[in-house]
């Protein structure tokens, strides 16, 4: 019996599920096991940035070891059609305040582009009746860059 292995995407094709989505899943290394966390993040083309609330166990994990896997993915309800993009790289801080202000209101276009509920907000620090320009406008969330990406898997359905 042959096995049949899924078939890999080009760049051209996972550029497009990572533009396209909005959501995804960061395994971060925890002491025995590893953690995994669901991030809402946007790209520049270049880059994925992620909006991390200022606590909880991902800033002691993110600052204990930076290096993290990264997964997006996009299926159907019946999974008849069904991609997903891995990369391994690491995370750092963004500080410099005119980069922040511009990756904060990508995720406010990000956030209405999609139609997101303002429910969100509460994932990002911030109360769902609060305007959604106060992601942009307010420090409540710091801002992660992946870079130093070493391999990337990206995979789609026959």
């Amino acid at each position: 019996m042959e096995i049949v292995k899924i078939p890999n995407m080009d760049k051209e094709e996972y550029d497009k599920l990572i533009e396209e989505g909005f959501i995804s899943r960061i395994a971060f290394q925890g002491a025995k096991y590893p953690y995994i966390a669901p991030f809402l993040y946007v790209f520049d083309g270049k880059f994925l940035y992620f909006l991390a609330t200022k606590y909880g166990r991902k800033n002691n994990l993110f600052k204990q070891h930076p290096y993290v896997s990264v997964e997006i993915e996009k299926y159907s309800s019946d999974l008849s059609c069904y991609t997903f993009v891995t990369m391994q790289g690491y995370l750092v801080q963004l500080e410099d305040a005119i980069e922040k202000k511009i990756i904060r209101e990508k995720f406010v276009d990000m956030i209405k582009k999609h139609g997101l509920s303002k429910n969100i907000l509460a994932a990002l620090g911030h109360k769902p009746e609060e305007p959604l320009e106060s992601i942009a406008s307010e420090e409540r969330s710091n801002i992660w860059k992946l870079t130093g990406v070493t391999d990337i898997v990206a995979l789609k359905n026959l």
